[in-house]
């Protein structure tokens, strides 16, 4: 006995048109004869289009619920008929590529467009601020001025390809049990293109393209950053047979600063400063991108204050190359405690300890380090 459809392919009664479809592509994966060599395979791989033929049919369908197996009798006799099955030339083109004839593109040439190149482009840390131009070179692929890319010999010229009648493509017949099967595959001798040349041009050998030098100027814009990468339209391989040329891709690579380090559109600059100028204050000089500029330090600065110079930073690079604004510069300081003192200089603070004390937690007299400091610089150490 037949056994029942909904069974076959593992669904419920209520699955939709999608649930019966991915079941059924999934068990035809698995029980296809060319894939599975089990003895039952193909009985297997049978049933479950028969089941298919009827359930994705919404008219067969209905009859097949209301009346079980005498309801489609006759119409859910396997391959045997003309019937065509909705995603069935899909599962074969999982396992064969493009099948039946009414797949195939019949003229499809197998020119492909030019392959892209990579080119790679050092920059310091201030041209890739500011932007620069740069003169650069590179090998790529261009079409052969002797034959104008068709590779054959001047006053000939390229011929139907006699294996494919011009198509590019070659069709194999396979008879399999559900019948005739073609399958399409680029012509091995002609490489797909539909032509064959006899004749090939001397000056590139029959490629129809030539390695040569490329030389030219581009602008690297400002606010430009280590690992951006620069598209350049048509710059890259020329294409088989006149087709396009491929792109050229510029990828930067910009050296590390000896001073600054970058932080999206800020720098960062980090300034060492002596327990005095963090006691007393002081005014420093500071680099910057744009040249030196005076910061001022103000008494009691401490370790790990930041002061923020702004639009000093890195011009903001939008999508289209156009800059808009510039971040800003982060100073970050760091007190440097001196780790080798002189005579003098170790008398000053042995002085300035006594004003301390042991313990400026319990400082009962409310009175900081930098206040203390600067009456001992000042001359009133006994206040």
């Amino acid at each position: 006995m037949t056994r029942d459809y909904y069974e076959i392919l593992g669904i419920q009664r209520n699955a939709s048109k999608e649930e019966v479809k991915r079941a059924f592509r999934q068990l035809a994966r698995q029980y296809h004869p060319d894939v599975n060599k089990s003895a039952d395979a193909e009985a297997r791989f049978k049933e479950i289009n028969e089941a298919y033929e009827v359930l994705s049919d919404e008219e067969k369908r209905a009859r097949y619920d209301r009346f079980g197996h005498a309801g489609v009798s006759g119409s859910a006799g396997g391959f045997g008929g003309t019937t065509g099955f909705s995603g069935f030339e899909d599962i074969f083109e999982d396992f064969f590529g493009s099948f039946m004839g009414t797949r195939s593109s019949g003229s499809r040439r197998n020119v492909r467009r030019g392959s892209d190149v990579r080119l790679d482009v050092e920059l310091d840390f201030i041209e890739a601020a500011f932007g620069v131009e740069k003169e650069l070179e590179y090998y790529r692929l261009e079409t052969c001025e002797a034959c104008n890319g068709t590779g054959a010999e001047k006053g000939s010229a390229p011929v139907t390809c006699p294996d494919c009648n011009g198509t590019g493509e070659v069709r194999q017949v396979r008879q399999t049990f559900v019948g005739s099967m073609i399958r399409v595959a680029p012509c091995p001798r002609c490489g797909g293109k539909g032509t064959i040349i006899t004749n090939p041009c001397q000056s590139c050998g029959g490629s129809g393209r030539k390695r040569r030098l490329t030389k030219f100027t581009t602008t690297i814009p400002a606010g430009s950053y280590d690992g951006l990468r620069i598209q350049m339209r048509g710059g890259g391989d020329a294409g088989e047979q006149g087709a396009p040329y491929g792109d050229l891709y510029i990828t930067l690579h910009v050296k590390e600063h000896p001073l600054f380090k970058r932080r999206e559109n800020d720098i960062i600059y980090d300034l060492n400063i002596n327990v005095a100028q963090a006691a007393l204050g002081d005014k420093v000089t500071v680099p910057t991108i744009d040249g030196d500029v005076e910061l001022v330090i103000p008494n009691g600065t401490q370790t790990g204050k930041v002061f923020r110079l702004k639009g000093k930073g890195i011009p903001r690079l939008r999508p289209d190359g156009t800059n808009s604004g510039r971040g800003d510069q982060l100073v970050y300081v760091q007190v440097v405690v001196p780790t080798k003192l002189t005579d003098k200089q170790r008398q000053l603070f042995e002085q300035l300890a006594e004003t301390f004390g042991k313990d400026l937690h319990h400082n009962q007299q409310g009175r900081g380090f930098f206040e203390r400091m600067m009456d001992f610089i000042s001359g009133e150490n006994n206040a």
